[in-house]
């Protein structure tokens, strides 16, 4: 088993939505506090909305370029658009897996490509949209539990 990797998600929504909450409760409970971070956080998402248990996790009002001592090069972009698949490899490569934090739109308008200017390297995880929390967990089982992702 790879080492445990760091996952972070932009928050791209206007406020902290119950769905938003429900999906952040669940990341925490799949990969803990220590490895899950929260940025863009504005003051109405900490303060309405977030519930305590969430706020245990990295949170933080910056955006990812603003993240203390993470380096763009140790990120990889979880992207739709990305060009290639995300595959265990991938967990020796980087040590942050950086996902938007929007609530799923259909048809999905590419919030993500906000993120993919920055430049981050990107992977894809199947032509599907999925949730983040979904998402999140599907790279955990690929890069540290080293599971090849099927699409």
């Amino acid at each position: 088993m790879s080492t445990q990797r760091n996952y972070i998600i932009e928050h791209m929504e206007d406020a902290m939505h119950e769905w938003c909450a429900l999906e952040y409760k669940h990341m925490l409970q799949k990969i803990g506090p220590d490895h899950l971070y929260f940025t863009s956080l504005t003051d109405k998402c900490l303060n309405e909305g977030m519930p305590e248990e969430v706020k245990t996790a990295k949170c933080y009002q910056v955006d990812v370029l603003n993240l203390p001592g993470v380096k763009p090069e140790e990120i990889c972009l979880l992207d739709p658009a990305g060009t290639s698949e995300l595959a265990p490899e991938d967990g020796d490569k980087f040590k942050y897996f950086l996902f938007g934090g929007i609530l799923g739109d259909h048809p999905p308008r590419d919030r993500t490509g906000e993120l993919r200017k920055l430049g981050f390297a990107g992977r894809r995880l199947g032509p599907v949209q999925m949730t983040t929390d979904t998402a999140v967990n599907v790279t955990k089982r690929v890069v540290e539990d080293r599971s090849k992702f099927d699409a």
